[in-house]
């Protein structure tokens, strides 16, 4: 381990919470203070960091960004990922979606098909609903993991499609007549393929990309149709 590995996580782990000063984060790396004092200032150099009156505050995308500049420049995978909130691979994602117009739903709970179901995040945008499932890729994860984790996703973006003409308000979006669902897998870090089945396993650092040409390749990824029938306003309005 490096100095700059320990300051990059420690950076992570005092601002999880709120702001950090330099000491604080030295402390916590176990290094002198004026080593921290330039391993983040080549930090801000960069734009990886802001520096406001000695202390040290990041949104949850800038530490999202942050931690993969710190697995690209060697911190292991796994010791990043614990420094970071669930709550902040799902807010990365939902602003990506939110910034080309998608409405967005976190923890999507439904009942269906006998049990319970889950998925991360929805992002809805008339007639597109893409269901994003957010994975921290672990060391050594391969082709067999990520399948799983695709056909996982597909089912549950499956299921959904067939229940949705009974969960069309939960959605937000009781004015539709018919959806595509996309099951997508979101991952902290690339893995060995970038498709398993049609589904598009996304590098969370690519996510913006993704979405911004999304539209243009949609008859190429795994896809499933849900019917709704007449618009559901129209029931509520006496089916005027």
């Amino acid at each position: 381990m490096t100095a700059t590995t320990d300051v990059l996580i420690a950076l992570l782990k005092q601002t999880g919470t709120g702001n950090a000063s330099n000491e604080d984060i030295a402390k916590e790396a176990k290094v002198p203070v004026q080593v921290a004092n330039n391993i983040l200032g080549g930090l801000r150099e960069i734009g990886a960091i802001e520096h406001d009156n000695e202390h040290i505050e990041l949104s949850s995308n800038q530490r999202v960004k942050l931690a993969i500049h710190a697995i690209n420049n060697g911190t292991d995978i796994e010791r990043v990922s614990k420094v970071l909130e669930w709550k902040e691979f799902e807010n990365f994602t939902a602003t990506a979606f939110e910034k080309n117009n998608y409405e967005v739903k976190r923890n999507f709970r439904f009942k269906a098909a006998q049990r319970r179901w889950e998925i991360d995040v929805l992002a809805i945008s008339e007639p597109i609903i893409v269901c994003v499932d957010c994975k921290r890729w672990r060391r050594g994860w391969g082709n067999s993991a990520i399948s799983r984790v695709a056909d996982a996703q597909a089912q549950r973006t499956q299921v959904l499609a067939n229940s949705l003409h009974f969960l069309q308000q939960k959605a937000g979006v009781q004015d539709w007549e018919h959806a595509t669902l996309f099951p997508v897998i979101l991952s902290l870090f690339p893995g060995p393929v970038k498709f398993y089945s049609k589904v598009p396993v996304v590098p969370i650092l690519q996510l913006q990309n993704f979405v911004d040409e999304f539209l243009g390749y949609t008859k190429d990824l795994a896809h499933f149709q849900a019917k709704m029938g007449p618009k559901l306003s129209e029931y509520l309005d006496g089916g005027k």
